[in-house]
């Protein structure tokens, strides 16, 4: 039976990592495969701007915006599955070789994928926090009440970063938007683009990094500080840290092994190599 040629540089990555704790940190490049687009890849037409943290605490248009594209995305996200690369990081770690993950993503893959020790950098979406009391609900039950007060809203499209969806303006300026029941202001519990991680995230993050005794950083061009960081201090440090993704990153002249190949192949692949050598 023909089997493929692993990815040109994966003996080397695996040798990096075997007998060593591995904290590995991922970005949007591992959601790809499951239909989940990011913000880097080439695609056709124009990029669509991220929100910003200011712009929705602000701006009551804005969030009206937001709202209504993310109720026809977010359908798309919530139905995505792992794929094969979100399984292997969490056979890595039932197997003893993962000592978590810090990820760049909000979508919740690696937890559905089975892995255990998860810290979500970025958020979730599928948390809403209430701005001015602080509590939080399920995004599905948000959801509901985006689709009870807004009946001929389309309720699943082709999604973009972050969850939402293309919409015609029409479409958006008629769109209800809910409130919490103390009057204040519903978010997704995520960080927006300008807005800051919470301490007690960036605490786990590092305890996280600590643990492990070299760093793997998964599908990311790291151009976001928030994740750039642990390279840079991995970097000053000392600790071995390799780099698995697809194009340039910010931190191709500070890692000790780059490989570029498709994660739902190469991750696999390293898992196994990993696992056999055991």
């Amino acid at each position: 039976m023909y089997a493929p040629s692993p990815p040109a540089g994966i003996d080397a990555l695996a040798d990096l990592l075997r007998g060593r704790r591995v904290t590995v940190l991922t970005g949007a490049g591992i959601s790809t495969e499951s239909g989940i687009p990011d913000y880097r890849s080439p695609r056709p037409g124009p990029r669509p701007a991220p929100m910003q943290h200011d712009t929705f605490v602000r701006d009551a248009d804005a969030r009206r915006r937001y709202w209504a594209r993310s109720a026809a995305g977010y359908p798309r996200v919530a139905k995505a599955q792992p794929n094969a690369a979100h399984y292997a990081l969490a056979e890595m770690e039932e197997a003893g070789f993962v000592a978590g993950i810090i990820t760049q993503n909000v979508d919740g893959l690696h937890q559905r994928a089975g892995s255990r020790r998860v810290v979500e950098l970025h958020g979730a979406l599928r948390r809403v926090r209430c701005l001015a009391c602080g509590d939080v609900v399920s995004r599905d039950d948000v959801q509901d009440r985006l689709a009870r007060l807004n009946p001929e809203h389309p309720l699943e499209a082709a999604i973009r970063p972050d969850g939402d969806a293309a919409l015609a303006d029409a479409l958006v300026e008629r769109f209800e938007v809910p409130g919490c029941a103390c009057g204040g202001v519903w978010m997704p519990d995520v960080v927006f683009f300008g807005g800051s991680v919470p301490r007690p995230t960036v605490a786990d993050a590092w305890a996280l990094y600590e643990d492990g005794d070299v760093l793997l950083v998964v599908g990311s061009s790291l151009a976001v500080y928030s994740g750039f960081r642990f390279v840079v201090r991995a970097a000053k440090e000392g600790r071995p840290t390799g780099l698995l993704t697809l194009g340039p990153t910010r931190a191709d002249d500070r890692v000790d092994i780059k490989v570029s190949a498709p994660l739902g192949a190469a991750l696999p692949r390293l898992a196994a190599m990993l696992t056999e050598a055991a």
